[in-house]
């Protein structure tokens, strides 16, 4: 019995693994139907709204992409009561108008990767939810206001490419992405991003911008002490937005995310498998008699 509750979660990407700003602070181990998180969630008052932190590689980094328990984390922050989260990430740029230190809040993405589960679903349940817009539009503009009040440079709109890792991309790579339009380029949200949806949680990522991604000429110029430099200085940055964002949020949500599954489940109810009804009980129980 989890007897801790939040109202927004915030995942900590690369250079973000914890929150100063957090205050009254408390740590809280989660077990799931699908193991443990990245780390122990860190409760605590930001803005005066109850706020849980995780970071998403683990303190210290200590999780490659493909090795994050994806499903774990997004269900964790269910079961403490979350209902809109803040995703932070590092991205490379795949265009030149995407500076290192500005932020980009995509409102798309184009999963390539290979090897992810990005559904709670199956075991004889099939639920297929809308994604044509993957994350919410409502949080994404309040962070995206949000990046102005905090003199961060940012940028509403553009897509996000998911790749496996974790290796970084070749240049034939890196042109290809960028012949198909794609602005920044991570290897984690898009997988989130499904999840979230899946559990009827609010979306917005912050796609904080370290370096060009390597179609860029001076790609290789750029050194490790650099992107850890920039790495840094964006971490600041979002700690400032994220402080004017959930400041700014509002207390109940008007948006669809709440009731994603509210059509999505194809099964008969009369067929789902009592122990998949038991295990997705926190997601489905309210939609089954």
């Amino acid at each position: 019995m989890v007897e801790a509750r939040a109202e927004i979660g915030i995942i900590g990407g690369s250079g973000l693994y914890s929150m100063e700003e957090l205050k009254d602070t408390r740590e809280v181990d989660i077990q799931t139907p699908w193991g443990s998180p990245s780390d122990n969630y860190l409760m605590g008052t930001l803005a005066g709204r109850r706020v849980a932190f995780l970071a998403r590689h683990g303190r210290g980094h200590r999780l490659m992409p493909s090795e994050l328990n994806f499903r774990a984390n997004i269900w964790g922050f269910r079961k403490l009561g979350v209902e809109r989260i803040i995703s932070i990430g590092a991205v490379g740029s795949l265009k030149q108008e995407h500076r290192p230190l500005e932020f980009i809040i995509p409102d798309q993405f184009y999963d390539h990767t290979k090897t992810r589960v990005s559904t709670f679903f199956g075991e004889g349940l099939a639920a297929h939810i809308s994604f044509a817009d993957p994350v919410c539009a409502e949080l994404a503009q309040l962070v995206s206001e949000s990046c102005r009040a905090a003199g961060v440079v940012a940028k509403l709109g553009g897509t996000y490419i998911c790749i496996e890792g974790p290796a970084f991309s070749s240049k034939a790579e890196s042109e290809l992405y960028r012949s198909w339009g794609m602005d920044v380029i991570g290897m984690t949200n898009a997988t989130e991003a499904k999840l979230a949806r899946e559990a009827e949680l609010c979306y917005a990522t912050v796609a904080m911008v370290t370096d060009y991604d390597c179609w860029h000429p001076h790609h290789d110029a750029v050194t490790v002490a650099e992107i850890i430099d920039n790495l840094n200085k964006n971490a600041a940055n979002a700690c400032r937005v994220l402080t004017e964002a959930v400041k700014r949020m509002p207390r109940q949500r008007t948006c669809q995310c709440g009731s994603s599954l509210a059509h999505a489940i194809i099964t008969d109810r009369s067929g789902i498998p009592l122990a998949t009804r038991q295990k997705l009980d926190l997601l489905i129980g309210k939609y089954l008699p």
